[in-house]
């Protein structure tokens, strides 16, 4: 059988091209739909590589994700309860169905957030839910910088993701104090009142700022309003503007890894962003959101009717903030009263109340956001940096975050202080005057305690990497001697015992040139050469090459009994019944 060539016009060869695109964008409807909308957005190219996008996989990586979640569930739970929150400080007779507090005058804030509680189906869970998640995320936010932290995930090139992460957490804190500022009871309207406080504590400025907040004299009807325009429109803005820069640079960067065969500073090993990351994470957050249900369904938080509504000429005993904000409260009750002085003409400066409220929290932060910029100067170290530290290996950088979280955390229980003295039936100055030594020798203390911890696991790792791991079987040899056996460790065991580098200390070069002059930068060396000793004097060594195969070359025996111990290990081979 022969075929008949037709020649054709150059004009008519692509006909057909057309119908068969129309052919196929029918028999794949979505792949249609995903044809156009990239025609129009060229948005298949950027899908694609985040897609294929490849992520690591680690149980301490969840933080993140938990922050992110109920970051959202936040925000979800937030827009029901906008619905029915009436962010005034008018005020109104309560006729709801709370019986204890029917014809009592509260604010319109109060009576609405009664009413959510009572009156809306579902609206006491959804506040509930709402409270809960806020806290899960300040906790998850705080936890998973932690994490960065220890493990020098902030290293080049995420300076800048870890400013973004620092400056999240201190919105975060604002955030919720301005959250359960919001519905007006006693407890709430007694933080507000603290502030009120601090701001006018400030020197020269205070009373002016109090009047601008607060649209004149404390209480007013303006700072509800305000609050409620900062909590549900401007910081959310800031934060979900710097969520998603901070998501978009862990894209552009590639995610950390912890170190193991075959991990490098150069590749990720891990899993693809769709299908396997993506099925995960939405599961996650399924749990997550499921969690936090369960703990707002089941545990009581914030109860206003129980507080009533704000009223300034009370004092309310025992109210305390929520914990993120503990540690500033703390600050003033450990502060002594003489600080507080007065100077010519009259001018009281509350030095007691305004360094530890007003800027203890920007001063906090700052130190944190800039350490990353402080140790990258103190190691000179200007490489890309992909690979997570174990903790131990940086014995200094541990010690220091570990000495931090020991000051935060006597500064929190210090804001608790009265509580304890009437629980415990002891002296408010006894606690409070051994709080005050606590936060001076603690830090310290669990900085000596942790570098030394860090650096005997150090050694540890070295013995293990050239004697193998203890098994708990003893050898008697022929001339008595007892010694137990201890077996290799396979290479990929060795890997993550030896793969570390151990930064040396700065030595300082001659401190004048040739002429005798003394060189500009001598004393910015000196500086960084005492912080460099300060962080890299203790160090242990990684085991080199020629050391492991020193240590290898041990006695022939010991060797075969290692042999012996290993293969003692393996199970036996059975063979099958009924099989030759």
């Amino acid at each position: 059988m022969s075929a008949t060539y037709q020649p054709r016009h150059a004009s008519e060869l692509r006909d057909g091209d057309r119908a068969a695109e129309h052919r196929q964008a029918d028999q794949k409807p979505l792949g249609g739909i995903a044809g156009w909308v990239d025609d129009r957005t060229g948005a298949a190219k950027g899908t694609s590589y985040l897609l294929k996008k490849v992520f690591p996989d680690h149980w301490s990586f969840m933080l993140g994700e938990i922050a992110m979640y109920s970051m959202i569930v936040c925000l979800l739970t937030g827009v029901f309860l906008t619905f029915w929150f009436v962010p005034s400080a008018s005020q109104v007779v309560y006729d709801g169905s709370y019986v204890p507090l029917q014809g009592i005058v509260v604010s319109d804030a109060y009576r609405s957030t009664l009413a959510i509680s009572f009156d809306i189906r579902g609206g006491l869970l959804i506040r509930q839910i709402h409270h809960w998640a806020a806290l899960i995320f300040v906790v998850a936010v705080f936890v998973h910088m932690a994490r960065v932290f220890f493990t020098g995930a902030f290293r080049k090139p995420r300076e800048i993701n870890w400013v973004f992460g620092t400056i999240l957490s201190l919105l975060a804190a604002i955030e919720g104090f301005a959250g359960y500022s919001l519905p007006d009871d006693l407890l709430s309207g007694t933080g507000i009142r603290a502030m009120n406080g601090f701001v006018q504590s400030a020197p020269v400025i205070g009373s002016y700022l109090s009047y601008f907040i607060f649209g004149g004299a404390f209480p007013g009807e303006s700072i509800i309003p305000r609050l409620y325009s900062v909590h549900v429109l401007l910081i959310p803005a800031i934060l979900v503007a710097l969520f998603t820069a901070h998501i978009l640079l862990v894209f552009v960067h590639k995610h950390t890894q912890y170190p193991g065969p075959g991990r490098t500073n150069n590749n990720v090993v891990g899993y693809p962003f769709m299908p396997v990351y993506i099925a995960k994470a939405g599961g996650f957050f399924f749990i997550v959101f499921g969690v936090i249900a369960l703990v707002s369904a089941v545990v009581t938080i914030n109860p206003i009717w129980a507080y009533g509504p704000y009223d300034p000429s009370p004092v309310t005993a025992g109210s305390q903030p929520d914990w993120y904000m503990g540690f500033a409260d703390g600050a003033l009750r450990l502060v002594p009263g003489w600080l507080e002085f007065e100077s010519w003409g009259g001018f009281t400066w509350s030095m007691n109340i305004f360094p530890f409220s007003l800027i203890l929290l920007p001063a906090m932060w700052t130190l944190i956001g800039v350490y990353p910029f402080v140790e990258k100067w103190v190691t000179g170290d200007n490489r890309e940096h992909h690979l997570l530290d174990r903790p131990r290996n940086a014995p200094t950088r541990t010690a220091i975050g570990v000495a931090g979280i020991v000051m935060y955390a006597v500064l929190m229980f210090a804001a608790g202080n009265d509580l304890m003295a009437i629980k415990l039936h002891l002296s408010i100055n006894d606690i409070t005057n051994a709080l005050r030594l606590l936060f001076f020798i603690g830090p310290p203390i669990a900085f000596w305690i942790t570098k030394r911890i860090c650096l005997s696991l150090q050694r540890a790792d070295r013995q293990k990497v050239l004697h193998g791991r203890e098994t708990g079987t003893i050898w008697r040899h022929a001339d008595g001697r007892f010694e137990e056996i201890h077996a290799p460790l396979t290479p990929m065991e060795r890997w993550p015992l030896v793969q570390h580098e151990v930064a040396e200390p700065f030595e300082l070069t001659h401190e004048v040139d040739a002429n005798g002059v003394a060189r500009p930068a001598a004393r910015k060396d000196r500086l960084r050469a005492k912080f460099s000793h300060f962080y890299f004097r203790d160090r242990v060594p990684t085991v080199t090459p020629s050391e492991l195969e020193a240590a290898h070359h041990a006695p022939e025996a010991i060797e075969a009994h290692g042999k012996a111990y290993e293969e003692a290990r393996e199970p036996e081979a059975i063979e099958p019944a009924g099989r030759p």
